[in-house]
């Protein structure tokens, strides 16, 4: 049986059955877009230990603010073009870059204003961009408090450790 942690207007994770010994279908959404609907098969032990790192980062008070005091969609739109090729640049705002496969057609990025977090999503894969044209130069952004992030991805790793 699936479990569905969050809310799919702004952030969600649906955690559902194996597809091996290793496997699991995990499924996220961030402002009504499913991203990982080019792959979401996880590797549960290694996706595991990058969502708990990522709520360690975000409850000790990571994310940076918006940059260019601009929109969080200008904000987005100008990390992607001032760094393309050179991921290691915007790593530091990247929210998911390192949860596995399952998101490697995003880019997405984490804001953050006091409690206050922002994310900003775009799907980049030409394939998913011929299926999808509405979704080409589109960014979606949920915004959301960061105990509440924080608490989903803490569910998250407690369903993968006891399921």
């Amino acid at each position: 049986m699936a479990v569905l942690l969050g809310d799919k207007h702004r952030f969600a994770v649906e955690v559902g059955e194996w597809v091996g010994p290793a496997l699991r279908r995990v499924d996220l959404w961030v402002a009504d877009q499913w991203l990982t609907c080019d792959d979401n098969a996880v590797f549960v032990a290694q996706f595991r230990l990058s969502v708990a790192a990522t709520a360690d980062r975000v409850r000790s008070g990571g994310g940076l603010p918006l940059a260019f005091a601009v929109s969080p969609v200008a904000t987005h739109q100008r990390l992607v073009d001032a760094t393309r090729g050179a991921e290691e640049d915007y790593g530091r705002f990247w929210i998911f870059n390192d949860w596995g496969p399952t998101t490697d057609n995003v880019l997405a990025f984490l804001f953050r204003d006091g409690d206050q977090l922002l994310i900003t999503s775009e799907f980049w894969r030409e394939d998913h961009l011929s299926e999808h044209p509405e979704h080409a130069g589109r960014v979606f952004v949920a915004e959301l408090q960061a105990g509440e992030f924080v608490g989903i991805l803490e569910e998250l790793v407690a369903v993968l450790d006891h399921d």
